[in-house]
């Protein structure tokens, strides 16, 4: 687990063969918006001929009510069930017959679907992708068995998963009231009471052009493109959207705790403090890259500072792993996972942690710590962008968390300007007490085969 930007980073680095290309600039990227509001991004990228195409619902599990959690996951399933035109399964195999690849992606802020083609095969991705955003047609039966396939994947991802039900719960505990306290699956009791009519209510609510992104990247014409897109996305009627609540989360007043049992090899722990997240209109707030700087100090490379510590030197752990999401559409959380090593115990790795959050509070970090880390941050940003995949990326999640695509740079350029001392002011003033969740795995023994089949 690392920082949103270099995790987004080493996504997109493994997508693509990797060369010091230059990175595209402004003016090979066109904004449009059609009549019906739906927002157009084209990247330029004329090195290879292939695009990628994709859409984006600013709608995800944060959007879903009680009672419904995982519909958002479960209506990008139906998404591939059929249109008027199209029969269940054919989508992806019309995407195939061209010698594309396709699939999609929910997230707690936004729901995406992609196709990568090469350059003469756009115009039938997005005429498939535009029919479905308005014509999806799935009955009943289609929806029974898609949800069965949902609910076993929760088994398999979460509910077998240890480090998926630590995590699961430790969401739970630490937000009261933001929907980010849901899985993005959703909970088990909310899928076997779901119906078809949920799925289909959802879908009508958020599935709208005044809803939606649309990023091309690659070896494009941008006007071209246009008049693509115009011609069958242009074609959805726009409509009123659900009203969203802001469901601000309170103030946390003191240290929660929660302890999971889960069959498992090992502990783990993972300790999270409530941080600010950086906000659209105000790019040049110095706390959240000071707190995305903190976690490449922490975890940027294999001999930042806790690895270091408590991998390496002490072996209290097997691993260690830092995160936060300086962009999103919910509040933040700055969170430090372990698994255990054999024979050592949560709370020996807790003072440990503690201890080397303690060290940075007091004396600070080295201006050639910092260094290191933002020029990383910079190279990974070249390597990143040598991905037309990576390119359509980075700009529609930018767009889903409320910035602009022509924000990137700016926030690149601003972490560069952030300073030790900054760094230091954040650790000191964040990771405390007053906002911290920690939640422990206690590992129980795993039933046998044969115990299992004798019940």
């Amino acid at each position: 687990m690392r920082s949103n930007l270099l995790r987004i980073t080493f996504l997109l680095f493994a997508c693509a063969p990797l060369s010091w290309a230059a990175g595209t600039d402004s003016a090979d990227t066109h904004e449009y918006r059609l009549s019906n509001g739906l927002k157009l991004i084209v990247r330029e990228d004329h090195r290879a001929p292939t695009v990628a195409h994709m859409v984006w619902y600013r709608a995800g599990s944060m959007d879903e009510v009680n009672g419904k959690t995982g519909v958002a996951h479960v209506l990008e399933h139906m998404m591939f069930k059929g249109t008027n035109k199209v029969k269940t399964g054919e989508f992806s195999r019309l995407v195939a017959a061209v010698g594309g690849r396709e699939n999609a992606f929910t997230s707690r802020d936004y729901t995406a679907y992609f196709q990568q083609v090469e350059k003469s095969k756009l115009d039938t991705v997005i005429q498939l992708e535009a029919d479905r955003m308005s014509n999806l047609n799935f009955d009943d039966a289609e929806f029974l068995k898609e949800i069965q396939v949902v609910m076993e994947e929760r088994r398999l991802r979460t509910e077998d998963n240890p480090s998926s039900l630590l995590n699961e719960a430790f969401m739970a505990t630490a937000y009261m009231s933001s929907p980010y306290r849901h899985p993005v699956v959703g909970w088990m009791n909310d899928l076997q009471n779901m119906k078809a009519a949920d799925a289909r209510d959802w879908y009508r609510s958020w599935y709208a052009p005044n809803n939606a992104t649309v990023v091309i990247s690659g070896d494009v014409d941008p006007k071209q493109v246009l008049k693509t897109v115009e011609k069958y996305y242009g074609a959805v009627d726009a409509h009123e959207l659900p009203v969203r609540k802001p469901q601000i989360e309170p103030p946390q007043k003191g240290i929660k705790q929660i302890q999971v049992k889960a069959p498992a090899d090992n502990a783990q722990l993972t300790m999270g403090w409530k941080v600010p997240k950086l906000e659209p209109g105000k790019l040049d707030d110095v706390e959240p890259y000071a707190l995305e700087l903190l976690t490449g100090v922490l975890d940027g490379y294999d001999n930042a500072r806790l690895n270091r510590t408590l991998v390496k030197q002490e072996k209290v752990v097997n691993d260690v792993g830092v995160g936060y999401d300086m962009i999103s559409r919910g509040p933040e959380l700055f969170l430090i996972s372990t698994t255990m090593a054999k024979g050592k115990t949560v709370a020996q790795a807790q003072v440990s942690i503690r201890k080397a959050l303690a060290e940075l509070k007091q004396k600070g970090i080295l201006e050639s710590e910092l260094k290191r880390i933002k020029v990383r941050i910079l190279s990974d940003q070249i390597y990143k962008r040598d991905s037309i995949f990576g390119q359509a990326m980075e700009i529609g999640s930018t767009e889903m968390a409320g910035f602009s695509w022509k924000d990137i740079d700016y926030m690149l350029q601003k972490m560069q300007t952030i300073t030790p001392e900054q760094v230091q002011s954040v650790a000191k003033k964040y990771l405390i007490d007053e906002g911290l969740t920690i939640a422990i795995l206690d590992p129980q023994a795993r039933q046998s085969t044969a115990n299992k089949e004798s019940k």
